[in-house]
């Protein structure tokens, strides 16, 4: 099994700062694409960012130019730096990883969520 734990959400600001980070753990054979995810209430779950193990990252069109993700692939982590927050930023942000385990079976795993709230 892969487990995955966020930390970084909050309470911020418009104009404000967070970063969020997530870290992958167990039994790891490889990770691919790690993602950071958003589902504000009455919608759907959508990408804001990406990064491939080797390859570019890509961002939602709402996002381009203020958030940032990173990963350290030594420690299985992904982080997203969030510049000049908006209200409509607000989300609960899921981490997701397409990981293979020890027993070489693939798929996406998921954090357990972490609340964005952007307010004055």
């Amino acid at each position: 099994q892969v487990h995955l734990v966020e930390s970084g959400g909050g309470l911020v600001q418009p104009g404000g700062s967070l970063r969020l980070s997530c870290a992958a753990s167990g039994s790891i054979f490889s990770v691919d694409v790690m993602g950071w995810y958003r589902q504000a209430p009455g919608k759907q779950r959508e990408l804001v960012a990406a990064i491939p193990s080797g390859g570019s990252t890509n961002y939602a069109d709402s996002v381009k130019g203020r958030f940032t993700i990173s990963r350290d692939n030594a420690k299985n982590a992904v982080d997203l730096q969030m510049n000049n927050l908006k209200p409509e930023d607000t989300a609960v942000y899921y981490c997701g990883v397409f990981a293979t385990d020890q027993f070489m079976a693939a798929r996406t795993y998921w954090g357990q969520g972490t609340q964005v709230t952007v307010s004055s």
